[in-house]
């Protein structure tokens, strides 16, 4: 059985909450059972099934953020919080 398509805001959502230099603040839920962006009480959420072992739920993080975003991965940066749930990113400006 395929696994439903994560739910994501919208690119300009996510942009708005970013600060000017481009930095957002992400809180991260590893282990997840389904994976997804959200926006709660002006934060970003995210959640991936992937566990917290060796940088692979941050990577997971950073993919799926980029996705979101409609952006490639490499362009996602990651600035604070590799081993931390609180994590924050600078995403490319909005086109």
């Amino acid at each position: 059985m395929a696994r439903p398509k994560a739910d994501l805001p919208s690119a300009s959502a996510l942009h708005a909450l970013a600060d000017g230099e481009g930095r957002l603040a992400v809180r991260v839920t590893p282990g997840a059972r389904s994976e997804g962006v959200e926006i709660t009480d002006g934060r970003v959420l995210v959640k991936v099934r992937t566990k917290p072992e060796d940088g692979k739920a941050s990577a997971a993080v950073l993919a799926l953020l980029a996705q979101a975003l409609g952006v490639a991965p490499s362009k996602v940066e990651m600035l604070r919080g590799a081993t931390s749930r609180e994590k924050l990113f600078r995403i490319p400006p909005e086109i």
